[in-house]
């Protein structure tokens, strides 16, 4: 077996996880807020974390040495977080998918003003016809749009927003330095505010969000290990089977069938995702924020995958 082809499978079987991950999120959100399941879910990602973060051996403190774009990053890791978590909660999973698969066409995007690379003419077809699928998902025509959508349309700008900065100050910054912050971020402004959202968990639900850091953290170590694996132009794509996950959760736990528009509009947008990956992956070009941008299209409660490849394997 190839090395791209068995990094393809690893990065299939993570992703597979990360719908499990998503899916008990959802579950979850139907009894408890978003602010306490990403406190819960934290707490328990803490201890696997640091397990990852006792191998950085270089010799440097915790202060960032950019620190405007790292504590920017943080706040858009923090926002995304809980527009996701909430989106997943009140939203079919398919749906959210279907938009949080923007993300690569907003990378594309955001990669002109703040990473000054040039975006030719056809990947801003690409960018245009993918936003458009985003749409055909949302039908602002004929379909009252709740705050979910909103949620989840505010996730993946954060998310792109997020990613493309690990690509401006990755080579600055400690990994640890990366992922720390969005963590302790994320953990203070829960904490702060359990108080008004706290209800009591069942010892069930609380092995339920013990379960969500165990997935999160076992799919994030497949993750680095498929894209020190096979090329990143491979593993990325992958993200997309995500969306047949959520339709075979959706139908089996939630009694959620993707209506056309769904199918359609993801079609749309995965087609010019996928258009614009293979297009950063062919010729000499270095111009190639999504793929260079090596993360989990859904920001969470664990670590980013960009900065941790960064420090184990140079682009």
């Amino acid at each position: 077996m190839s090395p791209n082809t068995r990094g393809t499978l690893i990065a299939l079987l993570a992703f597979g996880i990360f719908a499990g991950h998503d899916a008990l999120i959802k579950a979850l959100g139907g009894t408890y807020t978003s602010f306490q399941i990403i406190f819960y879910a934290v707490l328990f990602s803490f201890p696997l974390t640091t397990l990852m973060l006792v191998q950085d051996q270089t010799s440097d403190t915790l202060i960032p040495h950019r620190p405007g774009w790292t504590f920017t990053r943080t706040g858009a890791v923090v926002v995304s977080g809980i527009c996701a978590f909430y989106a997943f909660s009140v939203l079919p999973l398919a749906q959210v998918y279907a938009i949080l698969f923007a993300v690569p066409l907003l990378i594309t995007v955001l990669s002109v003003p703040i990473l000054r690379e040039r975006v030719r003419i056809r990947r801003w077809i690409a960018v245009v016809v993918g936003l458009g699928g985003v749409l055909v998902v949302l039908q602002p025509q004929s379909v009252t749009l709740e705050l979910g959508h909103l949620a989840a349309l505010i996730a993946a700008c954060g998310s792109a927003f997020a990613s493309v900065i690990v690509r401006k100050i990755g080579s600055d910054e400690r990994p640890v330095v990366l992922l720390i912050y969005p963590m302790l971020g994320q953990f203070i402004l829960m904490a702060a505010a359990m108080p008004f959202v706290y209800q009591p968990m069942q010892p069930a639900d609380l092995v339920m969000v013990a379960l969500v850091a165990v997935l999160g953290h076992i799919a994030m170590r497949l993750m680095i290990k498929a894209y020190r694996t096979a090329e990143a132009s491979m593993v990325a794509p992958m993200q997309y089977s995500q969306i047949l996950w959520a339709a075979f959760y959706g139908a089996l736990f939630f009694d959620e069938w993707p209506g056309w528009n769904t199918a359609i509009g993801a079609g749309i947008v995965i087609a010019s995702g996928l258009y614009i990956l293979f297009r950063e992956s062919s010729g000499p070009s270095q111009n190639r924020p999504v793929t260079a941008t090596r993360s989990r299209i859904v920001p969470g409660t664990h670590p980013r995958i960009g900065p941790v490849m960064d420090a184990r394997k140079p682009d």
